[in-house]
């Protein structure tokens, strides 16, 4: 079972983003994901989002699913507040085990 990342490791293996802009994503998926998909990001409301429970889901539909939300259902569209390339490094990050918040 794969742990979470601290976030120099995230950062360190996704260099393109800046370390504020990477602290600010993790903050995002681990506070306003977490608060309908659990706070370890293990299911609530909203499915889990582990590196199980996306291994067999295309990469492509993951960053839609992050972008365009899912109609129908709780999932917002996030496409007003993050750009589709953070959507790619949040999707690559849940994939691999998301990164824990750092103060």
């Amino acid at each position: 079972m794969k742990t979470a990342l601290p976030v120099a490791l995230a950062i360190a293996a996704f260099g393109a983003h800046a370390a504020s802009d990477t602290r600010e994503l993790v903050r995002l998926v681990r506070q306003d994901c977490g608060s309908c998909h659990g706070m370890q990001l293990t299911g609530g409301l909203g499915t889990p989002l582990t590196p199980q429970a996306l291994r067999d889901k295309p990469v492509d539909s993951l960053v839609a699913t992050v972008v365009n939300g899912r109609p129908g259902t709780a999932m917002p569209p996030w496409k007003t507040i993050i750009s589709e390339q953070d959507a790619e490094w949040i999707v690559q990050r849940l994939i691999e085990g998301f990164p824990e918040e750092t103060r």
